[in-house]
């Protein structure tokens, strides 16, 4: 959604509380939303010099199809869930079958 510049500070921004899922305080990174969820950043840290910043350095990357996202009101909303084409990570399902096989 653009409210971090990489995985690693998404994580570290949901583990110091500072997104709501539905109106609710998230911290665990690992959190699965479903359809329709609403994600936002918490109220109390939109005025966060580093949102501003982070919103203006993301501010020219696309935002996946499944994902509507409002830039101004730092909130967004999963329209649905991705299907193994949209997913622009390359991954190799049959490493991870394999490890969970042992």
């Amino acid at each position: 959604m653009g409210f971090a510049r990489t995985r690693r500070e998404a994580r570290q921004v949901v583990g110091h509380k500072h997104i709501f899922v539905n109106g609710k305080c998230i911290n665990l990174p690992s959190y699965r939303v479903k359809a329709g969820d609403v994600v936002e950043v918490k109220e109390s840290s939109k005025s966060i010099q580093r949102f501003k910043d982070i919103m203006e350095v993301t501010a020219g990357r696309l935002t996946p199809e499944w994902v509507v996202v409002d830039k101004e009101a730092l909130k967004g909303t999963v329209s649905a869930l991705p299907r193994r084409e949209q997913i622009d990570v390359p991954v190799d399902e049959m490493l991870i079958v394999e490890l969970y096989s042992k």
